[in-house]
């Protein structure tokens, strides 16, 4: 007997799911186990396996497409079983009720070519695929093509890098799944357009697509023709090779001003390296600069790294175009100082104690740990006994979060990325430096996934190693607080009604006076520097 799918719930917030790709195309032999599909939830991307056996009867929701929890996924039956009873609504049952309130738009979708998409399939000639700008992030609202990795009148083939995109969150190589001759570019590099916008044609070589470009326009999010590109851009989104640093969205050139081809694991190498890429030949295709270039590249002779030359008396500037992640950080903060009402504790604790114990742990073989690691471990301890401090401000109510979720901000090359340590007051001082260590490590190559930047109850921002003394930091919306951490100072103290050598270090709470009074504040910092003044008590 036919078995009824319905879209999984597979997530405690999720509410509607994405189909990002079909692993099983109908017809297909299904074992249990077997992964059907690839689904896109509010948090992240999951495999989505089988617990019946038989034949992929039937895809109700086609890839690209989102549908609410328990909208009918797929059918799984006996082969050639007849599954029109499900179809229309004929069966009874809860399953089929679910199944039965998108059986228009199944067989729409089915016969997507004759029916849903007739209008603009009578415009588009044979075998020509129309690209937009895909959605690669979930705060994504526009991108901007860094770089074409394909010119026009290129053959592309299934695979082949088309560009690399900037969001507002990385720069990501964007690859076709499509084969053909890209016979129009769109977006040229350098510019911004908002998602859906026609970013590229492809098709067979030779082909008039002049109409089609000029007559292109943005579809409603409701319309018909969305559905049709809709797969395309999904599919890309969930098969995006990886994220590159952020330095890829300003291409090196050459004095030629030729495009310098390069891929973003070499990129990476010749950062680290600090090779010029524009000195380093590529062996790639076309002339693509790939690892081994970098690996056997011999850095020739260079004059002292100087500033550029201006001329005495003479004005001069350089305009930077701003990147998606600084649109974003922009957009975000600026909300943020201006709609919550802030305001700032300042605390100076006494560091010795912390010094010495430091030194101490870290005399432990394998064991490392930094005195950002200590004042994340101190906060989530603070935080457990204050959860005002802990809470998030909603327009109709106050959320006290009793799990602490610590953002720890980390300075990249165009911003600011916040990477999450969860449930931080559960772990110890070496889990905390490791999984700091690895999001800053993943942060700063753009690698960090959405999960992993997602539901902080607190934030720290630390400047200390630059030698900041004293600063104030933007609260982290939805948050209520923030602590800005300064540097460890050598300086006289007065101890007992003596002047002696100390330690100190300067910190900085910045509070949202909807959520957190002065009093509320002010008393989580004394408990934080009693864990501070005094680490050996975040071990008990």
């Amino acid at each position: 007997m036919a078995e009824v799918i319905n879209m999984p719930r597979l997530s405690d917030t999720m509410e509607e799911g994405t189909v990002a790709a079909w692993l099983k195309k109908v017809g297909d032999k299904i074992e249990e186990g077997d992964i059907l599909a690839e689904i896109e939830t509010d948090k992240a991307t999951m495999e989505f396996e089988s617990f019946n056996e038989g034949t992929l009867l039937h895809i109700g929701i086609q890839e690209g497409e989102t549908a609410k929890v328990d909208t009918l996924l797929a059918i799984i039956g006996d082969e050639g079983e007849d599954i029109s009873g499900l179809l229309n609504g004929s069966t009874s049952g809860d399953e089929t009720e679910k199944g039965v309130i998108q059986s228009d738009s199944e067989e729409s979708q089915e016969n997507i070519d004759a029916d849903t998409l007739s209008k603009e399939s009578q415009e588009l000639p044979e075998g020509v695929i129309v690209v937009t700008m895909p959605r690669l992030s979930d705060t994504m609202e526009e991108g901007t093509v860094a770089t074409w990795l394909k010119k026009v009148g290129d053959n592309v083939d299934e695979g082949d890098i088309l560009a690399e995109i900037e969001t507002d969150k990385a720069t990501m190589e964007f690859e076709s799944f499509q084969s053909g001759t890209l016979l129009h570019i769109g977006i040229q590099e350098g510019e911004s357009a908002k998602v859906d916008v026609l970013l590229a044609i492809i098709g067979p070589s030779g082909t008039d697509v002049s109409n089609i470009a000029k007559n292109f326009k943005v579809a409603d999010p409701t319309s018909e023709v969305k559905q049709e590109v809709k797969p395309i851009e999904a599919k890309k989104e969930q098969t995006v090779i990886q994220s590159v640093s952020e330095e890829s969205k300003v291409k090196p050139i050459t004095n030629s001003s030729e495009r310098v081809f390069v891929s973003p694991l070499a990129k990476k190498m010749a950062e680290e390296k600090g090779i010029s890429l524009t000195q380093v030949k590529g062996s790639g295709e076309n002339g693509r600069i790939v690892k081994r270039d970098i690996e056997n590249f011999t850095p020739a002779a260079q004059s002292a790294s100087v500033g550029k030359f201006v001329p005495t008396g003479q004005e001069d500037f350089d305009e930077v175009p701003n990147s998606n992640m600084r649109k974003a950080i922009a957009k975000n903060l600026a909300k943020s100082k201006f709609i919550a009402p802030h305001y700032y504790l300042n605390v100076e604790f006494d560091m010795e104690n912390a010094m010495a114990f430091r030194m101490q742990y870290n005399s432990l073989p394998d064991t490392k740990i930094s005195y950002n690691d200590m004042i994340v471990k101190a906060c989530a301890l603070a935080l457990k006994e204050h959860p005002q401090v802990n809470s998030q401000w909603f327009d109709d109510r106050m959320q006290l979060n009793n799990h602490v979720h610590i953002g720890v901000a980390v300075a990249v090359t165009d911003g600011l990325l916040v990477p999450v340590v969860r449930f931080a007051n559960e772990q110890s001082l070496t889990q905390i430096g490791a999984a700091v260590k690895e999001y800053a490590g993943k942060a700063r190559n753009k690698k960090l996934s959405l999960d992993e930047m997602e539901g902080s109850t607190f934030t720290i921002s630390n400047l200390g190693m630059f030698g900041i003394e004293s600063f104030t930091s933007i609260i982290n919306q939805p948050n209520s607080a923030i602590l800005s951490v300064g540097a460890i100072v050598a300086k006289p103290v007065v101890k007992d009604g003596q002047v002696v050598a100390g330690n100190t270090m300067k910190l900085t709470l910045a509070c949202d006076h909807r959520t957190v009074d002065g009093a509320t504040g002010s008393q989580f910092l004394q408990t934080l520097k009693g864990y501070i003044e005094n680490p050996v008590t975040m071990l008990v």
